[in-house]
């Protein structure tokens, strides 16, 4: 099978590649094509994914383009990927609704609003791209915000778009790994879309075990969420919210605390990935190494709030007072 990754050049493509390199199901991916307008990152991705691959037998063959048309054909599935517009784009997103006392945020408020209205455009471009030259091709959008983009690619490519978001799949492997059973073993019950939703069951043998995990306030204290919201707000809630719900929770206290934060996030990705790329262009040998050490910098998105808003999360506000792409393959065989 044929796999095309727009934005190939992009700094978590090898997340992807080591899923496929990895994959030992049938069947497989056989043929990765990397499209991306940057040369340069082309060319350092592809650097990357030839040094994470030593050990392993059989990979997939890696070819790049900077043209999409003789990147589609014969595309089996399309991964979609891109920024329009970069890191530095974002940045004004973030930084303009800041200054008017908004949410600046990539995904939600007006930087998402903003985002959107960029990227609609150019994807709907490579949907009918992607509709000429490979039309039996399923298009797996990654692309953000997911749920706007995936929503428009229907409309030229149909029902062969599948919008995939690794935010819900990672809150079901935290869930588990608290409980101490393996995540293969656990069936989620998630509803909303993407980065708006809540765990309101979690299966085991048939058995929802989420009463248990509400009731167990040292086990539910370790996840990310309890830091995010507090302990008595999920439990106040009877479900375990999406981390980015605390955008929509505590609005304010989050415009609040991104602006007292020495960055937004777009200018620490700007700063360490722009870093990341000229250290790995200088130092080829030791491409995948300085990935790695980025991954490590980059971590997790944070969620910064005012200094006051941690004894606010204690409380409901009615009481008183983040292998990362492991879902690309079951996406694939199951398109």
């Amino acid at each position: 099978m044929k796999l095309v990754i727009l934005g190939g050049g992009g700094f978590r493509t090898p997340y992807v590649w080591q899923a496929l390199i990895r994959d030992t199901g049938t069947p497989r991916v056989t043929e990765v094509a990397l499209y991306d307008v940057d040369e340069a990152r082309l060319f350092t991705i592809t650097t990357i994914l030839e040094q994470l691959a030593v050990g392993f037998t059989d990979v997939p063959v890696v070819r790049t383009y900077t043209q999409l048309e003789p990147a589609l054909e014969g595309a089996d599935f399309v991964f979609a990927a891109i920024r329009v517009g970069g890191v530095e784009q974002r940045c004004c997103d973030e930084h303009v609704a800041l200054e008017l006392n908004v949410l600046g945020q990539e995904t939600t408020g007006p930087g998402g609003i903003a985002y959107a209205l960029r990227t609609v455009p150019v994807m709907l471009d490579i949907a009918q791209t992607v509709h000429q030259i490979a039309p039996q091709a399923y298009f797996l959008n990654f692309t953000n915000p997911a749920g706007i983009i995936t929503e428009a690619l229907q409309t030229v490519l149909g029902d062969r778009v599948l919008g995939i978001c690794d935010t819900p799949s990672g809150l079901g492997r935290r869930v588990a790994g608290v409980l101490g059973y393996d995540h293969t073993r656990i069936q989620m019950d998630y509803v909303g879309l993407n980065h708006l939703g809540w765990m309101r069951r979690i299966l085991v043998d048939g058995n929802d075990v989420l009463p248990a995990l509400l009731a167990d306030e040292q086990r539910l204290g370790r996840m990310e969420e309890a830091h995010v919201f507090g302990v008595d707000w999920i439990r106040a809630l009877g479900v375990v919210p999406n981390e980015y719900l605390y955008y929509y929770y505590f609005n304010r206290d989050a415009v609040q605390g991104i602006k007292e934060s020495p960055q937004t996030r777009a200018d620490f990705l700007l700063e360490t990935q722009g870093r990341f790329f000229t250290e790995a262009a200088a130092q080829p040998d030791h491409a995948a190494k300085l990935w790695a050490a980025a991954v490590d910098e980059r971590g997790p998105a944070t969620w910064p709030r005012p200094k006051a808003v941690s004894k606010v999360l204690r409380r409901p506000r009615g009481s008183t007072r983040p292998i990362p792409h492991t879902s690309v393959m079951p996406a694939l065989r199951s398109a």
